[in-house]
């Protein structure tokens, strides 16, 4: 134990030698102001807007969309599409609640690289701006979709258009049952995917601003789709990126806030059951501390140490409009 321990320390040292002169000025920032320490919601939030800001002004590909990534060893990453997508309406609305207009200039500047890039057909490519190959996504032009509709719902035209496209894409590509199968992202294993009830998020948005009734149908028929997949116990079959028998927090995040969307749009009790069917099993994977690992299988047991910090916000997010629903501490 005490050689594992001095092994351990030993490598840290080393990997820490080896880092640029940039990552260990931020790792030793961390230490001297007390990384995890709760500065409060609202300078969190504000600090989150800011570095999305950065994030945006940074970008590698210098477009106007929100880099996909900063790297203390490589700096920052290209306009990643799907990510600037639903960006859109957290600075929408914060920028409405903050009553300040530069943040909705960075939207719309969001919402018009957006466009620049939407095929002619309506759809968005995956991955970031410049991975190839460049081909429409189901998920990706899912995710766009809840920008667009924030941005129609702002600003009106051309956004408006850009909406309609996207979500008649959508539905022209959807197979009877329900699915999506014919645009999947090159970026994962191949296979269907559960999780895209967060496209049919988009759909449902897309439908109550617009009156479409065929984006809302087309969205329910994923969603019931989807609902064959999932086990006695809440869990999904089919909703990872890379290995379903052990799915990401990410997607299990996906899959149930897909979910819970459509019961808000339909009042369908199964609907929100299921919901609670998947919601509970993750409250049985979480410890005391609040550490939820970043994969599970189908008996909700952790699979790997590892956090996925986007899934935990995820799903403590679902929690919460859980509660709000029916007041279940």
């Amino acid at each position: 134990m005490v050689l594992d321990r001095l092994t351990t320390r030993i490598e840290n040292i080393w990997e820490y030698y080896h880092l640029p002169q940039s990552a260990k000025e931020e790792i030793l920032r961390d230490r001297r102001y007390g990384l995890g320490e709760d500065h409060g919601i609202d300078k969190t939030v504000a600090e989150s807007i800011r570095w999305i800001c950065s994030a945006q002004d940074n970008s590698a590909t210098k477009d106007g969309g929100v880099a996909r990534h900063y790297s203390l060893i490589n700096g920052w990453g290209s306009s990643y599409p799907e990510t600037t997508g639903y960006i859109i309406p957290t600075m929408v609305s914060y920028a409405e609640m903050s009553d300040d207009a530069h943040l909705l200039k960075r939207a719309k500047k969001m919402l018009d690289w957006l466009l620049s890039i939407q095929f002619p057909e309506g759809g968005f490519q995956g991955g970031m701006v410049d991975s190839k190959p460049v081909v429409p996504v189901t998920f990706n032009t899912g995710q766009i979709l809840l920008g667009l509709v924030s941005g129609a719902s702002k600003f009106g035209q051309p956004y408006l258009k850009a909406m309609h496209n996207a979500a008649g894409w959508l539905v022209e590509t959807q197979d009877n049952d329900g699915c999506w199968r014919k645009y999947p992202t090159p970026f994962a294993d191949a296979g269907e995917k559960t999780y895209e009830t967060h496209v049919s998020w988009g759909l449902f948005e897309a439908a109550k601003l617009s009156g479409e009734q065929k984006y809302a149908e087309a969205a329910l028929k994923n969603i019931n789709w989807a609902l064959t997949k999932q086990l006695s116990n809440g869990w999904f079959a089919d909703c990872c990126l890379l290995n379903p028998s052990q799915p990401l927090t990410h997607t299990i995040g996906y899959v149930l806030r897909g979910i819970l969307e459509a019961y808000k749009m339909t009042k369908d009790e199964i609907l929100l059951k299921a919901a609670i069917l998947t919601a509970e099993g993750l409250l049985g994977a979480i410890k005391p501390s609040g550490y939820l690992p970043g994969r599970l299988d189908k008996h909700w047991k952790g699979k790997v140490s590892s956090v996925c910090l986007t899934g935990s916000v995820q799903i403590a997010h679902c929690w919460l409009i859980l509660y709000h629903m029916n007041n279940e501490a």
